[in-house]
């Protein structure tokens, strides 16, 4: 499971890695370093109006179904794992109706129980190349009516993984997001979703793994929502 990590919001670096430009019409985004759930953050999605171009989009990490009352549902919708997300209440509309999207980030972190406890590691590509994360997107009309961008990253088994087989805790099914290869990204938008579920398997390409404490006594954003700041560790 990710509930955290690091966007790419350099506009050279989406244009380079990702191949979009922030539309006209979209605020500017706030640089955050890190994103916890319900923090907002640049997704990619396939544009509407036909033409297939990939469309830079923000939203809120943590997926909002259709039946959610508040936005904080995100909080415990931010993985979707790939084995239910097509009959999961949660993510089977945004599934079924090809709503995917591709989450741009420069690492994710994870726990790692190496040292008997839980410690923080960052995992990334080598070379300082981002991540493509496959994911799913929904736009969530709230009960007064506004209207919010939500995604959720997918994840894979990850078991035997050389990296994510050493993280989570003992005894816990090791699972990691579905990162994408460059040269599927269009597909990955574009395909139906029985086609999607092909894409359903661990990255095969190199990644670099380190620990990546939080510092001492930081506080976990809990998102703008509901006056909450933050969970003291």
């Amino acid at each position: 499971m990710c509930s955290n990590y690091q966007p790419v919001t350099s506009a050279d670096r989406l244009l380079a890695f990702f191949g979009v430009v922030r539309a006209e019409d979209e605020p500017p985004l706030e640089v955050q370093p890190e994103v916890w759930p319900l923090g907002m953050a640049p997704f990619i999605r396939r544009a509407h109006d036909g033409s297939g171009n990939r469309l830079l989009q923000t939203g809120h990490f943590g997926l909002v179904p259709s039946f959610a009352k508040e936005l904080a549902f995100g909080r415990r919708a931010y993985n979707a794992r790939a084995e239910t997300v097509a009959s999961l209440p949660s993510f089977k509309q945004a599934w079924a109706s090809g709503q995917r999207c591709i989450v741009p980030a420069e690492a994710v972190y994870e726990p790692c129980y190496d040292s008997g406890r839980a410690v923080r590691w960052i995992i990334r590509k080598p070379g300082g190349v981002p991540m493509g994360i496959a994911g799913i997107y929904r736009r969530w009309r709230s009960p007064e009516g506004s209207e919010h961008w939500t995604f959720a990253m997918l994840t894979v088994n990850a078991t035997g993984h050389p990296v994510y087989e050493r993280m989570h805790r003992p005894g816990e099914e090791k699972r990691m997001v579905l990162i994408l290869a460059p040269a599927d990204y269009d597909r990955w938008l574009q395909c139906s979703p029985a086609e999607a579920a092909s894409f359903f398997r661990p990255w095969a390409g190199a990644l670099e793994a380190a620990p990546a404490p939080l510092p001492p006594r930081a506080r976990i954003p809990r998102g703008p929502l509901d006056g909450e700041q933050g969970k003291l560790l």
